[in-house]
């Protein structure tokens, strides 16, 4: 009788796939513990010491993906007033490298139930779908040193998005929600496509201030002209 073939490089990498595959399972995904905090009936509201002690085993990247959301879908106003200061704070920690925490005044800041799960309703679908395209890969990227200019990008994006500026703060929150999910996931081509989306962001912003200025200088003068 012939000896059992031993396995090859191939088998080799399906198992470690099923491996992989059955460490993702056990792991709740992020979309799963948002929903579920969406669809909690017990909760009147949600507030921000709440999201972080739920989420306190995601880190910071999730906490700054979660504030940095609602800037980029369509939402009441003042949602971005409730989530722009704790954006700042997880940032620098994030540049830093310090332990999520916030102030008592941003911290027990809150959102009506209802409302948030609003907004993981209209999230959901596009995060269980970055999910599945996230894997780990372009390591230097991810590591700890690239987390201290991260985090440093992100605050000046989130310094950005926190300004008056008619829709100014759609692609700096976009870049950060793109930023946030590559550190998650260990995913160092989603931080790199998320830090040139925030570099041209940046960009495009600081064009508009530049009209935004030159125009009502113009009003201005021609005001007491």
């Amino acid at each position: 009788m012939d000896p059992d073939p031993s396995p090859g490089p191939e088998g080799a990498t399906n198992e470690d796939d099923q491996q992989n595959s059955t460490a993702r399972k056990g792991r709740r995904r992020l979309s799963e513990i948002l929903a579920e905090i969406g669809h909690d009936a017990a909760r009147d509201d949600v507030s921000v010491n709440d999201l972080i002690r739920i989420l306190k085993g995601r880190g910071r990247a999730a906490l700054i993906l979660l504030f940095a959301v609602p800037n980029v879908l369509p939402m009441p106003p003042g949602t971005s007033g409730v989530l722009g200061l704790p954006l700042l704070y997880l940032s620098l920690q994030m540049m830093l490298d310090r332990t999520p925490w916030l102030p008592r005044f941003i911290g027990e800041r809150s959102v009506p139930r209802e409302r948030f799960g609003q907004m993981v309703e209209r999230l959901g679908p596009w995060l269980a779908r970055a999910e599945r395209l996230l894997r780990p890969r372009w390591s230097p990227l991810v590591g700890h040193p690239a987390e201290h200019i991260l985090g440093a990008l992100c605050l000046v994006l989130a310094a950005v998005l926190t300004l008056p500026i008619p829709f100014g703060n759609i692609l700096p929150a976009l870049a950060i929600c793109v930023i946030a999910l590559g550190i998650l996931e260990r995913d160092g081509l989603w931080i790199a496509l998320g830090t040139l989306l925030g570099l041209a962001s940046l960009l495009i912003v600081a064009g508009v201030v530049y009209a935004l200025v030159k125009s009502a200088l113009y009003l201005l003068v021609n005001a007491f002209a």
